[in-house]
């Protein structure tokens, strides 16, 4: 059965919920937006434009549920806890029309967690749509099918997702935090652990942070500055969540839990910029001005920001990875392990290359997403450099070195390095 969204109803209208909601506005969609609390919905209608406020109608859940049944696209916004989830998609599924697919929004929890023992006929309309915040900006939108889910179902939300909202469609598959947060948060979490030596060396923590933003291509908030924007409250979360449902021999086991400080951060409410301060903050002075500073993590103290120590670094794109210095050591463990990790998930999480790139780029704003990264710094140096520390090669490295191929994408990139060790045409890819 062809599929088609002209409508489309979200339950929940948090930040996410409200943002799907009105980017549907926006592109011209009739708008059902519910909620329990309807304080939410007044604030939500204010993230809708002027001009497309007549499309969207709100409503309680416990009162007007039933008015999804006049929608195409049902979709499930509320907060991130599987049974809340199931209990709602059961109450939906009873409700919502024939021809009409739904999704959840989830960041991270399996639709096939979400979908057990539920009917055939939601699990064959079922996917994951998974927005990146804030959903009006970030471009990336992932797509996940389950197990059952329809070709036709999976169509539809593609074609709405790229050519009605105008987003960065990426197929992922039904794995823990599907491409983008399982990337980008291996980067974060790992980069917590990993540069504790450094700062017990001398390193400060700007100079983390400058090493690990624009000399590798990374945006200027670097490693702190990033989690200061997410919140350790949602890191914790994710990490619990990796924790459960990491594959038993992932290398990101290892990072799941925060090292002491950082917990001992959290559990008193230091949180990050929305608590007023994570691992910096801005100290607003008598006189109009704002002094920063930063939480040093050796001597759990405030102090003023120091100014980052750059002299010596490469200002030339990944450079710095292959420096033989504390700066290119740190850049070498954070972001090449972060490459390393990625270049062994396909085709776990995706099947080829180009959706993991698309996904880090259009949802953590990379310049280059990590394959692509990979043949600027030239994959063959970076096998000879794990080589020489006695490191296994991830998968689709092996797979570059033993089809010949000297790098993931040729032709201007029109072509990738698939996993049979063939170039494909990027137009082809499921991305």
């Amino acid at each position: 059965m062809s599929r088609s969204i002209e409508s489309v109803a979200v339950i929940g209208a948090g930040t996410m919920g409200a943002g799907i909601a009105a980017a549907s506005a926006a592109a011209g969609c009739r708008v059902l937006l519910l909620d329990i609390n309807t304080e939410v919905l007044e604030v939500a209608l204010q993230q809708i434009d002027q001009d497309a406020q007549h499309l969207v109608t709100t409503g309680t859940i416990d009162a007007d549920l039933e008015a999804v049944s006049d929608y195409d696209w049902v979709c499930e916004a509320v907060v991130e806890d599987l049974e809340a989830k199931r209990e709602l998609f059961t109450r939906l599924e009873l409700i919502r029309k024939d021809g009409s697919v739904i999704s959840s929004n989830t960041s991270g929890i399996p639709l096939s967690q979400i979908s057990e023992g539920m009917p055939a006929r939601f699990r064959t309309d079922v996917a994951i749509t998974h927005f990146f915040n804030p959903v009006k900006v970030m471009h990336l939108f992932e797509l996940v099918p389950g197990e059952d889910t329809d070709n036709e179902v999976i169509a539809a939300f593609a074609e709405f997702g790229a050519h009605r909202l105008g987003k960065g469609v990426v197929h992922a598959k039904d794995t823990v935090n599907f491409i983008g947060n399982r990337i980008g948060c291996f980067f974060m979490l790992s980069g917590l652990h990993l540069a504790k030596p450094f700062l017990a060396d001398g390193m400060n923590q700007e100079t983390v942070d400058a090493i690990l933003s624009t000399p590798l291509g990374l945006p200027p908030t670097g490693l702190y500055g990033l989690i200061d924007l997410i919140g350790l409250d949602v890191m914790e979360l994710v990490g619990k969540n990796l924790s459960v449902n990491l594959p038993e021999t992932d290398a990101g086991h290892a990072y799941t839990a925060f090292p002491p400080v950082e917990q001992k951060m959290h559990d008193t409410g230091q949180l990050g910029r929305k608590a007023g301060g994570g691992f910096s903050r801005q100290i607003k002075m008598d006189d109009g001005t704002r002094r920063k500073e930063t939480f040093d993590l050796l001597d759990e103290e405030w102090r003023d920001a120091k100014p980052a120590a750059l002299e010596g670094v490469s200002t030339e794109l990944g450079d710095v990875i292959f420096e033989d210095s504390p700066a290119g050591e740190l850049a070498w463990q954070v972001f090449g392990g972060t490459l390393r990790y990625a270049a062994g998930l396909v085709p776990e999480i995706a099947d080829d290359v180009v959706n993991i790139d698309n996904a880090i780029r259009w949802g953590f704003n990379w310049v280059h997403g990590p394959f692509e990264m990979l043949d600027h710094l030239d994959p063959m140096r970076v096998m000879d450099r794990i080589r020489q520390e006695g490191g296994q090669i991830p998968s689709m490295l092996e797979v570059l070195e033993q089809s010949g191929a000297g790098c993931f994408y040729r032709n201007e990139g029109s072509e990738y390095l698939g996993i049979d060790g063939e170039y494909h045409s990027v137009n082809e890819s499921a991305g």
